[in-house]
């Protein structure tokens, strides 16, 4: 289970930090990935991050504004959004797929692990 968190408003250039919790064991062998969804559009990549939390990769929109990161040890990803922008209003998503080794994945298919969702938005 994926519990996300940290979502808010905030206004155009701020910061906000998001969470994702895990629940259970073995965390360590899943990649994970943060996706969001803005009103009327499908649901986008935005970063992820392998098993390890060795490798990184990010959409070219938020590509030097966000970092992902992990810590294996408390079960948690993160996703620090910096300069944030009117356009990264969404609802985020992280996600789960058990890896194999350095694995890195950016398709919505490619996760079966999904929470719930926390809403972001920045005002102008």
């Amino acid at each position: 289970q994926l519990q996300a968190s940290g979502g808010g408003l905030v206004q155009a250039g701020g910061s906000l930090r998001l969470s994702c919790a895990a629940s259970g064991r073995a965390f360590s062998t899943y990649a994970m990935g943060w996706f969001r969804q803005a009103p009327g559009k499908e649901r986008e990549f935005v970063a992820a991050i392998n098993r390890s939390g060795g490798s990184t990769l990010y959409a070219e929109s938020v590509k030097g504004r966000f970092t992902i990161s992990r810590d294996n040890a408390k079960n948690t990803v993160h996703l620090e959004m910096n300069s944030l922008k009117p356009e990264d209003t969404a609802v985020y998503y992280c996600a789960a797929n058990r890896a194999i080794l350095s694995a890195l994945y950016r398709r919505v298919s490619e996760y079966p692990y999904w929470g719930q969702g926390t809403q972001v938005t920045v005002s102008s």
